[in-house]
């Protein structure tokens, strides 16, 4: 499964010389894994109104091309591992329209209770993203 999100540098996400400030890009991951799981019929919303919290243990990007404020930006975002505990989303950010590839990384999230507790069972999450690899 893989989810393209577009959307635009904003003024507030650029230094003094307009380039895109290194931490938005974990905000732009964030926005391709929400809108994956969206587009794929169920938000994180609802799998936290189901007890189901997905905690981020582990985040990496490596920058290959400066962003610049009003760009366009295609935002690609794929699960590239899944286990019974944690799943990793990848996310690939490009200039929109080309090849040219800005950055690249992922975080990996356990899942885990509202009380913060690991659910090492397996649970519906899992599960489903499960089915959805399956699919694509």
């Amino acid at each position: 499964m893989k989810q393209i999100t577009r959307t635009r540098v904003r003024y507030g996400e650029t230094d003094k010389m307009g380039v895109a400030y290194y931490g938005r890009y974990m905000d732009w991951f964030e926005m391709g894994r929400s809108d994956l799981c969206r587009a794929s019929g169920k938000s994180f919303a609802l799998w936290e109104a189901e007890g189901i919290l997905l905690p981020v243990v582990e985040a990496h990007c490596r920058y290959k091309s400066s962003l610049l404020y009003d760009e366009e930006i295609e935002i690609e975002t794929s699960v590239t591992k899944l286990t019974k505990v944690s799943v990793v989303f990848t996310c690939r950010i490009f200039h929109a329209g080309t090849d040219k590839l800005a950055a690249e990384g992922y975080t990996k999230h356990a899942f885990t209770s509202t009380d913060g507790k690991l659910l090492r069972d397996g649970n519906p999450l899992e599960e489903w993203l499960s089915q959805l690899e399956g699919r694509s």
